[in-house]
């Protein structure tokens, strides 16, 4: 039987508290309100667009801060403090997204608030080395990803759907419904973080430098790059995670505000998402299960085969609407809207697994006492390219006209992804 100690558990507990963020403001609720806030502002480009341009400037600044704020954080007392800065940026900016009813008004409080989390999630992936041990990683990370699901993915987002499924019956408008949803992430996060600030601690750290921190935070750079581009898998493996979590994350980000831009039904689509986090609680599991016996670089692997299953899912899904007759577009409509459901199931199969796989993975190759830095590395690359998928989706969309070319672009990264992790393998075996 595998027990979670303590530390462990108040680590894992941040999954359940910031899993509502990416939910509701990025995935599922907010997207679909966005979309059609600015559809009825009468703007000539589909909303869609807007917020692929937006997610791709948050995470930019985030992957320009990431190596210099692990490189702080790696020292002692400042990675508890960082962590929760920018938890509380992203928790009141959330709120104030709330309150706002213009577009581009959104778009700045969207942007703010994802700095706030990704910032956030950087230290808290660094503290994985902090609370367990390397033999322990893929269980404990991919149980922090199934309370993710099983609490801030899960009961949050049941609520958001019944206020805005009943939202009439109990005299208040979809408008308010999915405010209140905002609202109610802004406080799930910022409430359940509290088991993290109280139980978790950094226990490996390398000594205050003398002098300026600012110069010696540059210095721990340079060598912590040198150290990556001098270790083979190390380097493999951030030139892989690079290509294939873009992909992961452009889907998470578009899916939604895609099908809302084809014209399939909000209810259906955020109900289909629910059903995604119904099948990757029990999935994140089994994917740490199966890395015992069959690797964790083959479990990743397989995973991203399953991306690329999506991707083609969704640009036939897209393709089935833009090129239908109009007597036969609700039709269309429809069967986009059961294709909608099957993109949903794969991802659900591979979601948490891939994402708690490559934490725990880089986890157990690089030093313990430099996780900090590391991990800005390891996030500066999942940033970066955060950055590139939004936005060739968005040049895609605008450029051809439609969304599902955006949305099939991002098939080459998962294979270029595969084929890095294909090269680790071989440099294991030499």
């Amino acid at each position: 039987m595998f027990k979670l100690t303590k530390a462990e558990k108040s680590w894992a507990m941040y999954d359940w508290a910031n899993s509502v963020y990416s939910t509701i403001i990025t995935a599922a609720v907010f997207p679909i309100y966005f979309a059609t806030v600015v559809k009825n502002s009468g703007s000539a480009t589909n909303g869609d667009v807007y917020w692929a341009y937006a997610t791709s400037i948050g995470t930019l600044i985030v992957a320009l801060l990431a190596p210099f704020l692990g490189a702080i954080g790696d020292y002692k007392g400042f990675k508890k403090k960082l962590f929760t800065a920018f938890m509380l940026l992203g928790a009141s900016t959330t709120l104030l997204m709330a309150v706002k009813d213009n577009w581009k008004l959104m778009l700045v409080g969207y942007i703010l608030s994802y700095i706030g989390f990704a910032g956030a999630g950087l230290f808290y992936d660094s503290f994985l080395t902090d609370v367990t041990t390397k033999d322990r990683m893929d269980k404990v990370s991919a149980f922090g990803f199934a309370a993710g699901y099983i609490g801030g993915s899960t009961i949050p987002f049941l609520i958001s759907i019944g206020l805005i499924m009943f939202a009439d019956k109990i005299g208040i408008s979809g408008d308010t419904a999915v405010r209140i949803s905002v609202a109610m992430t802004s406080v799930w996060w910022a409430l359940f973080s509290i088991p993290f600030l109280m139980g978790v601690k950094q226990v490996h750290y390398i000594p205050r430098a003398t002098g300026s921190t600012v110069a010696a935070a540059f210095r721990n750079i340079g060598h912590t790059f040198k150290s990556i581009v001098g270790n083979k898998k190390i380097l493999y493996f951030l030139l892989a995670y690079f290509c294939y979590i873009d992909g992961v994350g452009t889907v998470i980000h578009m899916s939604t505000i895609y099908g809302s831009t084809l014209g399939l039904d909000s209810t259906k689509m955020i109900l289909a998402l629910l059903l995604t986090q119904i099948i990757a609680i029990p999935c994140s599991i089994l994917f740490a299960h199966a890395s015992k016996k069959f690797g964790s670089l083959n479990v990743v692997l397989f995973g991203v085969c399953v991306y690329v299953c999506v991707c083609i899912v969704g640009f036939i899904m897209g393709q089935n609407v833009e090129n239908a007759a109009p007597e036969n577009l609700e039709h269309a409509k429809q069967v986009s809207t059961t294709l909608f459901w099957v993109l949903a199931c794969l991802v659900g199969t591979s979601q948490g697994g891939i994402q708690a796989l490559s934490r725990s993975y880089f986890g157990k190759i690089i030093p313990p006492e430099r996780s900090n830095e590391y991990f800005g590395f390891f996030d500066i690359i999942g940033r970066f390219s955060a950055v590139v998928g939004p936005a060739l989706y968005g040049l895609g969309a605008d450029i051809s006209g439609r969304s599902s070319i955006g949305i099939i672009s991002i098939i080459v990264l998962f294979i270029v992804g595969g084929i890095f992790l294909i090269r680790i393998k071989k440099t294991e075996k030499l």
